[in-house]
């Protein structure tokens, strides 16, 4: 792990969120995790309705936060603000760790992004989901444990600072540098 930023640090950083765009911005990366610790950045994918990101995960590691095991279709796609990427990982390289798939320069914020809200990336739509995404210990071992309190404050979670959920409503291919754009 680099030397983790201070809470001072990532609070001076947050700055740089507030430039994100808030109807059109822009997919930065994409993050295909076939297996547990592994990582693949890819330049485009195939969103499913009910498997996801294609080759990814996802859908055959499944949940504990369901009755069934079965993945839960409201973490079906984790999307991160590439600035707060970029700020806590202090190097692109560094961004997969986070463990999103998808890293946008856009505003994520519950004001700008509510439950419902849908997005056009590519040739897909996405769903905002009220499924909160919080860090974990890996987070914390990556990152630093500043990192993720920021994440948990409450305009840590207004921000959405940890990313937000999302699940495919129409199937298709992004890539990297594609738009994204709000559909209503």
């Amino acid at each position: 792990m680099l030397n983790a930023l201070s809470t001072d640090e990532l609070q001076a950083g947050l700055a740089i969120l507030d430039q994100s765009p808030k109807d059109h911005g822009v997919l930065e990366m994409i993050v295909c995790r076939p297996a547990d610790e592994e990582r693949h950045v890819v330049e485009q994918a195939q969103l499913d309705i009910v498997k996801g990101l294609i080759g990814d995960n996802w859908y055959t590691r499944g949940s504990r936060h369901t009755d069934d095991d079965l993945a839960h279709p409201d973490t079906q796609i984790a999307i991160m603000n590439s600035r707060f990427a970029q700020l806590i990982a202090q190097e692109r390289s560094r961004w997969p760790l986070a463990g999103d798939q998808l890293f946008v320069d856009f505003d994520l914020s519950i004001d700008n992004l509510p439950v419902g809200q849908q997005l056009a990336i590519g040739t897909t739509v996405l769903e905002i989901t009220p499924q909160p995404h919080t860090g974990c210990k890996k987070f914390v071992q990556r990152f630093g444990k500043d990192a993720l309190l920021i994440t948990a404050t409450d305009e840590g979670k207004r921000l959405r600072l940890r990313g937000l959920y999302a699940r495919v409503i129409q199937a298709g291919t992004i890539h990297t540098g594609d738009t994204i754009s709000k559909v209503r």
